[in-house]
């Protein structure tokens, strides 16, 4: 199935993917549902009240992750892309006062948070961790209408039966086929042997059989805007994150410190490092607070990509738009890649899946709009990757803060040195990145469950109990 460069990277809200976008999209996807005719129901039946149920590591990590508001924005009608940050609190507040939704083209429904809004940690969906029941009533509170959907990371939403097909490798290809489909590196170096196309290249032409190159362009323009917009806010904001962890904002902190290195032009040898590691703790800290993202490939690892991207303008004379657009091209290609043959999901796979993902995903960015080969790109994806297996998620709190914050700006170094490895050699490397993919699947697998962003393990007890 075709991943677009937009499947990738989506613009929304944190500080979850998985959990604040993925609850609020699949939220709209109910409401889309209720609508619908295809689903059997009593003559005359009408809808008057709504429940939803959060189950597995929603449940667990629901509140710190902002599911909760998320699936009460969803079902107000509110979308990732649209939704105001600002106005969130004052919309959740009215919607506990009046215990009622009214989302736009519908009629107002019933639905009380405190009661019709339950994080069940005793019934796991066995489809996935991150799973969520809705369900519809009529005024006398019998059953119409029960959809499950499951986040499976990257804001990305499938249903039971969806999922079934994903998990079987049975679902056929839809949409318009793509010139160079390739499912694995190795397919995609030997599309661009053949075509003596870039990766960068190959990916654009895949992208223009589903819009034009004006409209790709624009795309991609916007998504590093908001990237970029999110690092000035980043930068620009201080005090204490929500959550009840009472973290400190630090990145505009930091960044005063190394504006004036900058301008007493003190040397500096670890400079490049301080820079990246700034900009993406930036993006994180908007994150944490809930602000506007862009899934990188998710909102768990929104710092790693932009921040290498600001890096390669900071320290590039060459950099200009095309290249940006070229980097963004070529991360997602190697983001498609880890997403179909792998996972993106903190909850599937822990954070290797995230962290990991990001970093692979930039390093070939940065490796490509430095000159580098196809070979050479996917050394450097490789790289960056293997470093970061076995890497867990155990977020201190169930808050997107501790350790993700300064675990994106580790990625973004990761991912910068593995571009500069990559790049000086000749492409040729004793791992291939499938492998690395295939072992991060595995490892996945074999992950304990409190290693997988249920907030039961790691960091997230060790620093409670010191």
């Amino acid at each position: 199935m075709f991943l677009s460069v937009f499947d990738l990277f989506k613009i929304g809200i944190g500080p979850s993917s998985s959990h604040t976008m993925g609850p609020m999209t699949a939220a709209a996807r109910f409401l889309d549902e209720l609508l619908g005719s295809d689903w059997p129901r009593p003559a005359n039946a009408k809808v008057d009240r709504v429940a939803v149920s959060l189950h597995g590591s929603l449940a667990y990590t629901g509140v710190g992750h902002g599911t909760d508001r998320a699936v009460i924005l969803g079902l107000a009608g509110l979308i990732p892309t649209t939704v105001d940050p600002d106005q969130s609190d004052a919309i959740i507040d009215r919607i506990a006062a009046e215990k009622r939704v009214a989302p736009p083209g519908h009629p107002s429904y019933r639905f009380d948070p405190s009661a019709d809004l339950v994080l069940d940690k005793k019934t796991p969906l066995l489809g996935h961790a991150n799973g969520m029941a809705f369900y519809a009533y009529d005024a006398d509170d019998h059953l119409l209408l029960k959809r499950i959907y499951y986040s499976i990371g990257g804001g990305f939403v499938v249903s039971e039966e969806e999922l079934q097909r994903l998990k079987t490798r049975s679902e056929p290809a839809t949409g318009t086929p793509v010139p160079y489909p390739f499912r694995n590196a190795v397919e995609m170096l030997s599309m661009a042997a053949e075509s003596g196309l870039s990766i960068a290249e190959m990916k654009r032409v895949n992208e223009e059989k589903h819009v034009s190159r004006d409209e790709l362009d624009a795309g991609l323009d916007r998504i590093w805007e908001t990237m970029k917009g999110c690092i000035d806010r980043g930068l620009s904001q201080e005090g204490i994150m929500p959550g009840g962890l009472k973290v400190r904002r630090r990145a505009r902190q930091l960044h005063e410190k190394l504006q004036e290195e900058w301008r007493q032009n003190r040397p500096n040898p670890l400079l490049a490092n301080d820079w990246l590691s700034i900009y993406a703790m930036a993006v994180n800290e908007e994150n944490a607070a809930g602000g506007r993202v862009v899934t990188a490939p998710t909102n768990g690892a929104a710092g790693v990509v932009p921040a290498v991207l600001r890096y390669w303008l900071h320290f590039h004379p060459e950099a200009d738009q095309g290249s940006i657009r070229d980097f963004l091209l070529t991360a997602a290609a190697v983001g498609g890649i880890i997403k179909t043959n792998a996972s993106i999901s903190g909850a599937e796979v822990g954070c290797q899946g995230e962290v990991g993902s990001a970093s692979a995903m930039a390093a070939a960015g940065l490796c490509a709009v430095m000159g580098g080969t196809p070979e050479q790109v996917e050394n450097a994806a490789e790289i960056a990757l293997e470093h970061h297996l076995g890497m867990t998620c155990d977020p201190v709190g169930g808050l997107v803060q501790v350790p993700c914050i300064e675990r994106n700006a580790l990625g973004a170094v990761k991912a910068v040195t593995a571009a500069s490895l990559a790049i000086k050699g000749d492409g040729k490397h004793f791992v291939p990145l499938d492998a690395a993919i295939e072992t991060m699947r595995q490892t996945g697998m074999d992950m304990n469950e409190r290693y997988k962003e249920t907030s039961l393990g790691g960091l997230a007890v060790n620093v409670v109990e010191c």
